[in-house]
């Protein structure tokens, strides 16, 4: 086994246990008042943008870009969901900047660090961009009980989709990549279909994420506590076994 790979896997073991007692503690945050309807979104988000780019990209993209697009997105889709207004320009742009760092810490550790420095700038560069021309998550907003998307998030996503591919063309350039096109195509791809696939399933994760039942806040709470605690005892397993590691 990888020591890197079991590295991540016990990381990750910790962040549901911590995850999973804010949840048992409902109460202590303040209850339907409290900020686990806002943990609720980041954790989904996150979990979604964290596993559909690890299945593309690998685990450690997944994990930079799962952490700053739940942080990021639970946010902005808990201020749509209480009616509040846009983000000015300061806020939208510390967003940006902050998906911006995962693309670039994921992007830098799969093709070198002057990929991730340009592909993260220039993702960072066009989310602003992008906000200022309305562009943005909460495009479109309504939870629902079915998943959807609308002709305008659609075009969101085949803009995002040509963008990204250009950044990552233009990142591979930077790194002096044999096959720029190429990668530029398949991360352009890969964004494009985690968004898509996320873009649908945000009404019934807003509609859900303000009807979760409060006994259900602590079963969910258990659950990652268990899944962290599986987790997290690998590393003994490993050695238990005596697995070797490389």
């Amino acid at each position: 086994m990888d020591k890197h790979a079991l590295a991540i896997v016990s990381i990750s073991g910790c962040a549901f246990d911590v995850l999973g007692g804010l949840y048992l503690a409902y109460d202590l945050l303040g209850g339907e008042h409290g900020p686990l309807r806002t943990l609720t979104r980041m954790v989904t988000y996150g979990v979604l943008f964290g596993v559909g780019y690890g299945v593309a990209l690998g685990p450690v993209f997944g994990i930079a870009n799962g952490a700053a697009h739940g942080f990021t997105l639970g946010w902005e889709f808990s201020r749509a969901s209480r009616g509040k207004p846009e983000s000015g320009f300061w806020i939208y742009t510390l967003t940006s900047a902050i998906r911006g760092l995962g693309f670039a810490l994921g992007g830098g550790y799969l093709f070198g660090a002057r990929f991730g420095i340009v592909f993260g700038a220039l993702i960072t560069i066009g989310q602003i961009c992008g906000y200022r021309l309305g562009i943005r998550p909460s495009l479109d907003y309504q939870p629902g009980v079915r998943p959807r998307i609308t002709k305008r998030q659609f075009l969101t996503v085949l803009i995002r989709t040509i963008g990204y591919g250009i950044a990552g063309y233009i990142g591979a350039i930077a790194q002096g990549g044999a096959n720029a096109i190429g990668l530029g195509l398949w991360v352009g791809l890969a964004v494009g279909a985690v968004t898509a696939v996320v873009i649908t399933c945000t009404p019934f994760i807003e509609w859900g994420a303000d009807r979760v039942p409060e006994r259900n806040m602590g079963v969910f709470g258990i659950g990652l506590i268990l899944v962290g605690f599986s987790l997290q005892s690998a590393q003994y397993w490993v050695a238990l076994l005596d697995i070797p590691v490389h």
